[in-house]
């Protein structure tokens, strides 16, 4: 839905304060209550954005995008660092077209069947050593 926010003499609302007041009015609970994309109009007073109610958290799980359940607290973010991001991307320019999708799905999926810190992996024998 389209929320329409007035509020002379403050610079914005909260998104927190937000989704209690649209839990209430609504009878849902505040987890359940997703709001986003709010701009303030020219010369404040009044914002406009959007929200969206679901019945359960399961739904919303479903439904919402990671970025938003992250925003939200829900969801989980991911932990690769600005150096991993950097190498991935220069290794992959030295593919074109498919070669380079299949590139970065190998290194993907390397990155989450990494064996963990401290073991080392004989390229000869195929054998962890611990």
């Amino acid at each position: 839905m389209i929320v329409d926010v007035l509020h002379p003499g403050r610079p914005n609302v909260s998104h927190k304060e937000l989704d209690e007041r649209l839990s209430k009015l609504y009878k849902s609970p505040v987890d359940c209550v997703f709001t986003f994309g709010f701009r303030t109009a020219f010369g404040g007073g009044k914002s406009t954005g959007f929200a969206l109610i679901y019945d359960s958290l399961e739904d919303a799980k479903k439904i919402e995008p990671k970025y938003r359940l992250i925003r939200h607290g829900i969801g989980a973010k991911g932990t690769i660092s600005s150096k991993q991001r950097k190498e991935r991307k220069n290794r992959a320019k030295k593919f074109r077209g498919t070669k380079k999708a299949k590139r970065l799905t190998k290194e993907l999926r390397d990155m989450k069947t990494a064996p963990p810190a401290g073991v080392s992996v004989d390229d000869a024998d195929d054998v962890l050593n611990v």
